[in-house]
This record gives structure tokens, sequence and C-alpha cells, in this order.
């Protein structure tokens, strides 16, 4: 009997932070491990990772930052974890405490962070950020000056240590945009700024997986890929994962929960959005949108069952699905359904099914949820671990 289960490969994780070092040169490797890593398990990654060669981690929010060093422990090898979101009163003396550096985009988030190590004792550790023309987070241009002196004047006191300066691209995925050379000229320009103020910034990022496959000049001291870590591509219109040597780690994987004959015009599931065109065989699968499975996979969602591909034949319900599995079907109760994985056995991708419905494949590995079944593969071992 079958379960449903997130399988992910951690030596694949290994490979694909060793291919994109490779890619860094000299610069050092951030592993991305936010979101719980794509959906991959936050803590085994960002182990693997670390013992692939990454020095640092990165993360959105300042409490998965915690999480993570927490759980880590000894394993953290002295990696440096950066968090770039956090509430106005978040809890930055225990982060500054515990060593997690502190992306900033304004004077004021920069006064919190420094009234926080005054109190802690010990100066924090920041990565000024500079928006150089995404629209999110970062100072603006022309607010770009004010941050960088307040960042100087609160090191000369002893309350921060402005250790990097970082931007984040709008285009990179997509190559040749104009977009690019110009966010490329402003992080160069905000950092010739910061370096006439005074500022002597330890290391500079600003590629992303897309910018560090695509080959862009742009690797400074550090780079920040996230998406690729986990063998997916951050540019499926130009190349795929095998093209550009990346291995993807998860496998979604489930069974066939019930198996039963039904008659010809018989629609399935909510809405019959689907009816049999002929006497057929049918096949519930116990996953649906609680479990991550998009509502809009109804009629379109790949499987494979039994070495054939298959669509999910009617709406998708917050629990299950049902797939037809054709009139001399020969499938039965307990029989192993692949929803995605590598693709190397001819298994629908994480991109296909983003394809599919119309998304990315960030949002098809980051969407499922903690309560699916992680097992990790490691050196050809199957271990269950908290994620």
């Amino acid at each position: 009997m079958h379960r449903s289960r997130l399988v992910i490969d951690l030596d694949a994780i290994r490979h694909n932070a060793r291919r994109l070092a490779q890619a860094a040169g000299p610069a050092e490797l951030m592993a991305v491990v936010k979101a719980n890593a794509y959906g991959h398990g936050a803590v085994p990654a960002a182990r693997a990772a670390i013992e692939a060669g990454a020095t640092h981690l990165g993360v959105a929010q300042l409490k998965e930052a915690l999480a993570i060093e927490a759980a880590l422990g000894p394993q953290r090898s002295g990696a440096r974890i950066l968090a770039w979101l956090y509430e106005p009163d978040a809890d930055f003396a225990k982060g500054i405490e515990r060593g997690i550096e502190l992306g900033v985009s304004t004077p004021a988030a920069l006064e919190a962070i420094a009234g926080a190590a005054r109190r802690a004792g010990r100066p924090a550790v920041v990565h000024l950020k500079l928006d150089t023309g995404l629209g999110r987070a970062g100072a603006p241009r022309d607010a770009w000056e004010d941050l960088v002196r307040e960042a100087l004047a609160l090191e000369a006191e002893g309350a921060v240590r402005a250790r990097g300066a970082w931007s984040h691209f709008a285009y990179a995925d997509d190559p040749g945009n104009p977009t690019i050379a110009a966010q490329m000229e402003a992080f160069r320009d905000g950092l010739s700024l910061a370096g006439r103020l005074g500022a002597r910034f330890e290391v500079r990022h600003l590629a992303n997986s897309a910018a560090l496959l695509t080959g862009l000049a742009v690797t400074y001291d550090l780079v920040r890929p996230g998406l690729a870590l986990y063998g997916l591509s951050p540019i499926p219109a130009v190349a795929g994962p095998a093209e550009l040597g990346l291995a993807p780690a998860m496998t979604f994987e489930s069974y066939l929960s019930l198996v039963k004959t039904v008659a010809a015009g018989q629609g399935l599931s909510y809405g019959h959005a689907y009816v049999t065109d002929r006497r057929t065989v049918t096949g519930i699968v116990p996953l649906g949108y609680a479990d991550g499975i998009p509502r809009a996979a109804t009629n379109v969602g790949p499987v494979r069952v039994g070495g054939r591909d298959l669509r999910i034949a009617g709406r998708v319900c917050m629990d299950q699905f049902v797939l037809d599995l054709g009139p001399d079907a020969p499938e039965r109760e307990g029989d192993r359904v692949v929803l995605f994985g590598p693709g190397a056995d001819g298994e629908p991708t994480a991109q296909d099914w983003a394809d599919a419905v119309g998304t990315i494949s960030y949002e098809v590995t980051t969407r499922l949820p903690a309560h699916l079944e992680r097992v990790y593969v490691d050196g050809g071992a199957q271990s269950a671990q908290p994620s």
C-alpha cells in the first residue's frame, strides 16, 4: 500500500548547490530556504546545502531564521543567516543575540534594530537594500543616501555593522529585458555612492537563480539562488533543469484509495465538470486543495498511474480528486499515483503542473502544506525528518 507523501532527494539538493557554486565562481553561495525551502523542508534542505558548501542561508521572515538556527544547532557550521521581512515590533534582540543578519530598507527600521542592539549589548549585522527597480522592498534611489548615512552613523556608535548591500531583479527570468541592464547600472551607482560616503561592505549581492544561470556578470561577493537549489528551472522558456545541470529534488506521490466501475454518462465530482463517455473504471486519489492541489487543476492536472499518463477527471475537491482509468484499467486500490517528480522516467514534473494550471513551478511546490509527510532520501536511505 502506497501513501501520500513528498519524497525529497537530499543528494539532488547537494548536487544543485555544487552546480550553483560552480556557476558563481569565487562568490559565496547563499542557499535561499524561505517558505519551508520552497516546500522541500527548510532544515533538511539547509543542512544539505551547507554540506555542499553554502556559507549563507537566506529566508524571508525573521521567525523562519530563528527556527532554522535553533534546529540546526552545531550543524549550522558557521553559516550566516539573513532575514529580510519582519513586523515593526519584531523581537530583533533575539535575532541579534542568535547571530541573525537583517535586511534593512528604511532608516526607521534601522533605528529600531539599533535600539534592540543596544539592549542586547552587541551590534546588529545588517544588509542595506537598494530598490533598483523591482518596486518592492529596498530604499528608493533618492532615499539610498539617507539610509547609508544613517547606517554609518550607527556603525560609528557601535550599534550596527553594515556588512552588506543588496538588491533584487524584476526580470532576470527574461534574458535581454532592458530592465536588467538598468538595474545592474543602478546597483553599481548605489555602491559607488555608498563608497564615497565611507561604506565598506563585506558582501554585495544581486544575483538570484535566473541571473546566475543566464550568466549575468553580477555575482559580486555572494549569490542568492532559491528555486534552482531544488532542481527546478527559473527560466523554463529558455532551458529545463537537465539543460541547466540541475536535478529536481521532489517527488509527490499518492495512491488509489478507491477503484470502481461506473456507467457511461456518469458525472464525476462536484458540478459534473467531467462526464464519462463510456463504461469505465475510476480511481479516487485522497488529495485535494487542502493538500496543495490547485482547484484550477480540474480536468487538466497531470498524473502518472501504472506507467500511463492521465489527467484529473472532474473538479478537484478539498481532499480528493478522481481519475478516469479507462474501461480495461488493471489498477487496484493501493496502487501508486505520481503527481510529479524529476521527469526522468516520463512522469509529470512540477513545471508540467505549472503549465497545466497557468502558474509557475515556485507556486506548485511552495503551496504544499506542512501536514504532508516528507520523506528524505539521503545516500539511498529514506527517513522521515521534521521539515
